[in-house]
């Protein structure tokens, strides 16, 4: 008699996280296929439906098909849909509407809601998620009304209100997608400072995190800001600061690019160029005209990315915060690393070495993959692998013209930049069984 062997999935918290952002693509995916998504009434092809949707709900902005121009008001509206579940995250939107409905939230859920939001505890977690809906909501309203009413002196009333509303959404959930037509994202709005800064206000509220946010918020009644909070602004200050210094200097002589514009439209550009490598994907000027060396810095703004618990992608601000002080304590012969007067444990050191070569090694993989099934530049592969990476959504114009494995590599990339490579690497790990016995210390030579 043979004995029949059943698989048994465990669903943990990660797992459920992969297979949820899954099903949202694949729904998304099955509508932007109906005719009635497209202008021309024409089916779009699986291949770049998918495309499309994972995209949106990664919250990335590479596309394979203009936005804009192809397609309908019933295809821009699921688009815009993805990008709000896939910023909020679908497990804050599932709690939503249960507690709209006033159902319980269960252990399970708030577990999975902690691995999501990336939390340390389940402490306040639906508190939390509360917050995080009430902040994206109004912070996306107050962005729709400003640029609607800046953009209804160059369109229609209508129009303008339906342009407003999707950037919005697309600009705090640092999607990257836009209407404009011809993969043209605000090139037309450079030299506008009204639009420069509301865009990049929303970029940098949905960059830095909800629960920073939060603390912000709440900074008048308790006094103070965690720890947390205090990293993320400042490695996010610095490197918006540093990034638009740097993009002045190489750019500055260039006609294709800031060279044309007068002093403020230079300073105004490199800030906004600075801030949208963070995930944002939106871009003033055009990319594929800037300096090689500012394309490689671009590269290195994308792969740091966002702060966790937002809606960006990335190694995470905290998680450079943590290598760079890392360095500065090995380099100074210390012990521990001590940020704004608070050792870090050694957890978080490990945590952040582990995610960082998780990442180069994926964006190696992948930008080796691209070199041999695309016949483009290395620097443009390098740039698209890098971008889908952190979820940014900035090109260099390789995207439409990628070939079916090409597509499906930066499909894949995208997903594992939303999710998190360590989450990925979880939710496909085998049940971890409790060691039993440590091995002897051993040291090696390093350096």
């Amino acid at each position: 008699m043979q004995r029949q062997v059943r698989l048994k999935i465990v669903w943990t918290p990660p797992r459920v996280l992969v297979a949820g952002f899954a099903a949202v693509i694949a729904c998304g995916a099955v509508l932007l296929t109906l005719p009635i998504a497209t202008r021309s009434g024409e089916r779009l092809p699986w291949i770049d439906a998918f495309f499309t949707a994972t995209s949106a709900a990664c919250v990335t902005g590479l596309v394979v098909v203009d936005t804009g121009t192809y397609f309908s008001w019933f295809g821009q509206t699921v688009i815009a849909l993805l990008i709000q579940v896939g910023g909020l995250g679908f497990m804050t939107m599932s709690t939503l509407i249960a507690l709209v409905l006033k159902k319980r939230i269960s252990l399970r859920e708030r577990l999975i809601l902690q691995e999501a939001m990336n939390q340390p505890s389940i402490e306040g977690i639906v508190r939390l998620v509360r917050r995080v809906v009430a902040y994206s909501l109004t912070i996306e309203a107050i962005g729709a009304a400003l640029l609607t009413a800046r953009w209804a002196f160059d369109m229609p009333f209508p129009r303008a209100l339906a342009f407003g509303v999707f950037h919005a959404v697309s600009l705090f959930n640092n999607a990257g997608f836009d209407l404009f037509g011809d993969f043209r994202s605000l090139t037309d709005y450079v030299n506008d400072p009204f639009v420069n800064v509301v865009a990049m206000g929303l970029i940098v509220l949905g960059g830095i995190g909800f629960i920073v946010i939060s603390d912000v918020l709440e900074y008048p009644k308790r006094g103070k800001l965690s720890l947390h909070s205090k990293v993320v602004l400042a490695t996010t200050a610095f490197l918006i600061v540093f990034g638009a210094v740097v993009i002045f200097i190489f750019e500055a002589t260039n006609p294709k690019t800031l060279g044309s514009l007068d002093a403020g439209g230079k300073i105004l550009a490199s800030f906004f160029q600075s801030v949208t490598p963070r995930t944002a994907g939106a871009n003033t000027l055009d990319i594929a005209s800037l300096r090689q060396a500012t394309q490689f810095f671009l590269i290195l703004l994308m792969f740091i990315g966002a702060s966790p618990g937002s809606t960006g992608g990335g190694i995470k601000t905290t998680t450079f915060a943590t290598l760079v002080g890392a360095m500065a304590a090995m380099i100074r012969g210390k012990e521990d690393i001590v940020i704004f007067r608070h050792r870090l444990a050694k957890d978080r050191i490990y945590k952040a070495i582990t995610l960082t070569l998780f990442a180069l090694m994926w964006v190696i993989a992948m930008t080796m993959v691209l070199s041999t099934t695309e016949d483009r530049h290395f620097l443009m592969i390098l740039f698209e692998v890098t971008s889908a990476f952190g979820t940014v959504g900035l090109s260099m114009g390789l995207t439409p013209h990628l070939t079916v494995v090409g597509k499906i590599v930066i499909m894949v990339t995208m997903f594992a930049g939303r999710l998190g490579p360590v989450t990925l690497a979880y939710a496909l790990q085998p049940r971890p069984e409790k060691e039993l016995f440590r091995y002897p210390e051993g040291k090696i030579t390093i350096g």
